[in-house]
């Protein structure tokens, strides 16, 4: 292959050029880099380019043939080429302090016993230019989907962790959940104690309330719920739909009396961390919003039901 040109994605604005070349091209050693560098063979919007230039989003960066050490697989920071791809692909939004993914469900937040894929064994292929690998200030479910948050920096991983522990941070999920609730909205108020591996409503757990809204039926069969964490209990929201007599649908864990499959729809958790409200830490409006997954949205279309994202 010969000289191509390729242009600054969005996710990586503000990127030092040496370090985007670290991440597409690990094969590329750092002498020949700056060899490339001084004979102008690598270029940015035309122009000779220094390897701590500031890239921004929509540039276009001039490429030698570099297609071996771009294929060589070889690991950057601990993380293999494949899974920094994957890693950056699920970033929806990024600044100076801040990071947000759209984590795909079956993607563990952590490792554990049988887990050795997950997100905070990747971070390091999201620093963008920075020293600091980012921090992760709180978890989502693996079977889960949606938005998770990350600090770039130190101060901000403090802030928003003592953001998450105050509950300032409201968190809007989506679920597909099995039968309809008997009030179009309520509030949840069953306090929740850990028993094994599950949560279960118990009068002497710990407080726990969720409150919640139906947006659409499909008659008593299933039902597109709206669910609000007011507390930050682990499955809060899963254990909280079973007690309501609606589990969630694709559930392992919280299913009611019987695990239920269904042929129209995905086998996988239906519950979709959508949307968060930053504003407190921006001191100003910030409203994130992840996309919804295709097998949920492929799911509601099979049920009769649909979801109307947010711009």
């Amino acid at each position: 292959m010969g000289v191509s040109t390729e242009k600054v994605k969005d996710v990586d604005d503000g990127m030092r050029l040496n370090r985007w070349f670290l991440k597409y091209y690990p094969g590329l050693s750092l002498g020949r880099f700056q060899k490339l560098l001084r004979t102008k063979q690598i270029k940015v919007d035309g122009r000779k380019a220094e390897a701590s230039l500031k890239l921004a989003a929509g540039q276009e960066i001039r490429i030698p043939p570099l297609d071996e050490e771009k294929n060589t697989g070889k690991k950057e920071e601990g993380v293999s080429a494949k899974d920094a791809s994957f890693i950056t692909s699920l970033v929806i939004y990024k600044d100076d302090n801040i990071l947000v993914l759209n984590k795909p469900s079956g993607l563990a937040v952590q490792g554990g016993t049988k887990t050795t894929r997950h997100v905070d064994g990747m971070l390091d292929a999201l620093r963008f230019g920075l020293d600091e690998r980012p921090r992760l200030v709180h978890r989502i479910d693996k079977n889960t989907s949606g938005l998770l948050v990350l600090a770039r920096t130190r101060k901000y991983a403090d802030m928003l962790t003592k953001a998450f522990r105050e509950h300032q941070l409201p968190k809007t999920y989506l679920a597909l959940v099995i039968g309809c609730p008997g009030k179009i909205e309520g509030v949840i108020d069953a306090p929740l104690e850990k028993e094994g591996e599950k949560v279960r409503v118990y009068a002497d757990g710990k407080k726990a309330v969720t409150t919640y809204r139906v947006l659409d039926r499909a008659g008593e069969k299933f039902a597109l719920v709206e669910a609000c964490p007011r507390t930050g209990r682990t499955h809060q929201i899963r254990a909280h739909m079973e007690y309501l007599g609606t589990p969630i649908a694709g559930d392992d864990k919280y299913f009611g009396p019987e695990r239920r499959r269904f042929s129209t729809i995905a086998d996988k958790l239906h519950l979709h961390a959508y949307k968060i409200d930053l504003s407190v830490i921006y001191n100003r409006k910030k409203i994130i919003t992840a996309p919804v997954p295709e097998y949920f949205k492929q799911s509601l279309e099979a049920v009769g039901m649909e979801f109307k994202e947010q711009k």
